[in-house]
């Protein structure tokens, strides 16, 4: 339910940069009736983004107010009503969110968490998971709710002590693509069944496991990978794909963000194999535009796929579970105009707009007394 628009419901967002993965759900908020958004941020697009193609988002009738000190984030404060509802980036110190949270505490605003998937592998994890007991321990009095971002996220911060009851699921809802042709992409059985990997070259994410599993399939099964990326290890993975795959590989390079949409509707799977993932919005990518996805389970967007329907999801690192992921994909047969267009309906559930109103349900819940509302994504399985 949309706030009328004689009552004014005010929300503030607390990041370090504008995030590209928060700008559709922003602007989608700020053209609610009724409903005002500031975002604040210390800088609108860092420089290591900047190179791999990214570019300013949009965050439509939102106000956007960057702040470079403390004493900035004081003097803004009581610009803000006493209701206003405040969603900071993550629990921990984290630069000016960080005062910003410490002023919010003492002035006894509103404020909601906004948490990625936490990777809590190995040894670091057993330490993570007994500090965050401790953090999350001390901000009981303070911290109304979380937004957990990912599959595992909202089950680990309960875990750490948090209230089940003030946990809510969450996603970065990206804009909503233009509207494709579907009927353009050939479901042609006998074309090579068309994977894509959309990526940094960097350990993390494991694209070396990718071309390992696709190696395991047998040779009778057709298939060309599209590589999508930049990074350090570009020479190292390219000579491993050329040993393993031949000349089933082709490397299209960098591409603006923009066209990643573009590109991902025409090919049959995207995969993120990665290690570990927050979220992976191009598995949110590729499912708007009715591209079955395969992932990680330590990726935030496992969530999605799951309800998904289509693509699947294996054990980070299992190269075996990945290849078997992959045959059952591939024996499907390329992707047609008619599972295209029935993905890509189901997955309007992670656009902005799906975003924007499953936020305002969840501030109506914790402060007027609503039902708890279901993810836009869960209420429809693909």
């Amino acid at each position: 339910m949309t706030p009328s628009a004689t009552t004014e419901r005010e929300i503030v967002f607390w990041q370090r940069i504008v995030s590209i993965h928060q700008a559709s759900l922003v602007a989608a908020l700020a053209d609610i009736s009724g409903v005002k958004v500031t975002y604040v941020a210390e800088q609108i697009l860092s420089d290591s983004r900047r190179k791999l193609g990214w570019a300013p988002p949009s965050l439509g009738e939102a106000e956007l107010v960057l702040v470079d000190s403390p004493q900035a984030v004081a003097e803004l404060l009581p610009k803000f009503s006493a209701q206003a509802i405040h969603i900071c980036e993550g629990f921990r110190k984290n630069g000016l969110v960080g005062v910003a949270q410490k002023l919010l505490r003492q002035r006894k605003a509103r404020i909601l968490i906004h948490a990625e998937t936490i990777d809590d592998q190995g040894l670091p994890g057993i330490v993570k998971r007994v500090l965050y007991s401790f953090i999350v321990d001390r901000a009981l009095p303070w911290a109304d709710s979380i937004l957990a971002i990912g599959r595992h996220t909202p089950g680990w911060f309960a875990r750490r002590g948090f209230p089940e009851s003030r946990v809510f699921p969450f996603a970065y809802f990206l804009g909503l693509p233009p509207a494709v042709d579907m009927s353009s992409f050939s479901a042609d059985e006998n074309r090579p069944f068309q994977i894509a990997f959309v990526g940094s070259f960097i350990r993390l994410k494991r694209l070396d496991l990718l071309i390992d599993s696709l190696a395991k399939l047998a040779d009778g099964v057709d298939f060309q990978l599209s590589v999508v990326g930049t990074g350090p290890l570009e020479n190292q993975l390219r000579r491993l794909a050329t040993a393993r795959l031949g000349a089933r590989v082709i490397w299209h390079g960098l591409l603006p963000a923009t066209e990643i949409p573009e590109f991902l509707a025409g090919v049959d799977c995207l995969v993120l194999p990665s290690r570990y993932d927050g979220w992976g919005a191009v598995v949110s990518e590729a499912l708007l535009v009715g591209t079955p996805a395969i992932c990680s389970d330590t990726c935030g967007s496992a969530e999605a796929v799951r309800h998904s329907g289509a693509g699947g999801v294996f054990p980070a690192g299992d190269a075996d579970a990945l290849a078997e992921c992959l045959r059952g994909l591939i024996a499907q047969g390329p992707v047609s105009p008619e599972r295209r267009t029935h993905l890509a309906t189901w997955a309007q559930g992670l656009g902005g707009p799906a975003g924007a109103r499953y936020l305002i349900e969840i501030l109506r819940h914790r402060f007027e007394n609503a039902a708890r509302p279901v993810p836009p994504w869960r209420r429809i399985d693909g």
